[in-house]
């Protein structure tokens, strides 16, 4: 398939898929006009990549990974190391989810508060959000 129809097939740009391919994330012939010529294979390729960077995986680690979920082997080693740094990937995402709750049930409190017509500040402090999430706030001007 052209790099078009690749592109409509994965949504993925034409330039992203350009820019995969320079990275060797995916890869094409050129036909004697000079088009890309991709394999039917690319697009599944392609929706690993974005659903990887969708889950903010660098394209470094993207690089790595990819051979270990096609069954082609792995790069540049094991892939039982690379599970290891997509475990920690996943642990600071749930982290980072676990946070983004908090702050969610902090703000439904203070819209329960002000449309019943109580207090209008939130009752958690600088103080308790940091304990919350385990994470130091930013102070004014930082």
């Amino acid at each position: 398939m052209k790099i078009g129809e690749l592109s409509s097939a994965t949504g993925a740009s034409p330039r992203s898929l350009r820019y995969y391919e320079s990275l060797g994330l995916i890869s094409s012939r050129r036909q004697p006009n000079g088009y890309r010529e991709y394999d039917s294979s690319a697009a599944e390729t392609v929706g690993t990549i974005k659903s990887l960077l969708d889950l903010g995986f660098p394209t470094s680690l993207i690089e790595r990974v990819l051979p270990c979920t096609a069954g082609a082997g792995p790069i540049e080693g094991d892939c039982a190391a690379i599970s290891e740094r997509v475990a920690q990937i996943r642990d600071e995402m749930d982290a980072k989810a676990q946070r983004l709750l908090q702050t969610r049930d902090l703000l439904s409190d203070y819209l329960r508060e002000t449309s019943s017509g109580g207090p209008t500040q939130i009752h958690a402090t600088r103080a308790d959000l940091q304990r919350r999430t385990r994470r130091p706030m930013p102070q004014k001007g930082e």
